[in-house]
């Protein structure tokens, strides 16, 4: 258990916080009294939408911090502290690629809200999971708004399906990233997890030592390298269980709980 007192706590949630129904885990906002009752500030950080993290945490939601779309926005009470977006030119480069690809359904996320072309019922069932502000559109290029990312959904697999083309066309001026088994995010080249908390760690004055953080994907790899308490769920993709300094029980057994209620009940001691 950490010897430093934890100041910083990040979870990501599907996959890791969430249970394998999407749910928050029975217990967790006694827990939350806990984390607060000894002042460590506690952040959703996941590749979801901020209006659909603020309908998680509804009763909550102005006692913590969420670092939404996979750490392009950082949002407090409402507010945006932090984005990292990108240009209308290059969304716009990115859809007309995406939509080449076979099978390939495609969310712009926005500040504002998130936008759809297609109408596929299964697909549209997926993405309003993750994107409850979500407009559908004739035409993807043709949005107003201010743009953070590029998510793109397929069924099959975005590692073997998407991947491989995105990243061709972009990885190098874009962080293209497998963000779940069938997602994969495309957003501004320093923007993700890590680069959101390294703001945080500067703006609340806590350090790398101070942070401990919980993931299973590719999207959580720049999170948990920025903390010392860097924990891999159970369950988690293998790399990342080997990057990870520590590993938690797996979601379905409430692991990020668990760890936390371990340390705080030593704290305690």
């Amino acid at each position: 258990m950490p010897c430093h007192q934890i100041r910083f706590i990040a979870t990501d949630m599907d996959g890791s916080l969430l249970n394998e129904q999407g749910q928050l885990p029975d217990g967790f906002f006694p827990l939350f009294e806990q984390i607060d009752k000894h002042d460590i500030l506690f952040a959703a950080a996941s590749g979801r939408q901020y209006y659909s993290l603020a309908e998680t945490f509804a009763s909550i939601k102005d006692r913590m911090l969420f670092i939404a779309e996979n750490g392009t926005l950082v949002i407090q009470n409402d507010e945006i502290l932090y984005s990292c977006g990108i240009e209308k030119s290059v969304t716009d480069k990115v859809i007309k690629q995406t939509r080449e690809l076979d099978g390939a359904f495609v969310v712009l996320c926005g500040k504002k809200s998130a936008y759809i072309e297609t109408q596929d019922a299964t697909a549209v069932e997926e993405i309003k999971k993750y994107y409850h502000r979500c407009q559908y559109v004739d035409d993807l290029t043709q949005v107003n708004d201010e743009f953070i990312k590029v998510a793109i959904c397929h069924f099959s697999g975005t590692q073997d399906n998407v991947y491989p083309t995105v990243n061709t066309a972009f990885g190098q001026e874009l962080q293209v990233v497998v963000s779940a088994k069938i997602w994969l995010d495309v957003m501004n080249k320093s923007a993700s997890k890590g680069t959101a908390i390294e703001f945080l760690q500067q703006r609340f004055d806590f350090t790398q030592q101070q942070t401990m953080s919980f993931g299973d994907y590719f999207n959580d790899v720049e999170m948990l390298k920025v903390s010392d308490f860097s924990y891999a769920m159970d369950n988690a993709h293998p790399e990342i269980k080997a990057l990870a300094n520590y590993i938690a029980p797996s979601n379905r057994d409430s692991g990020v709980l668990t760890v936390i209620r371990d340390y705080l009940q030593d704290l305690e001691q």
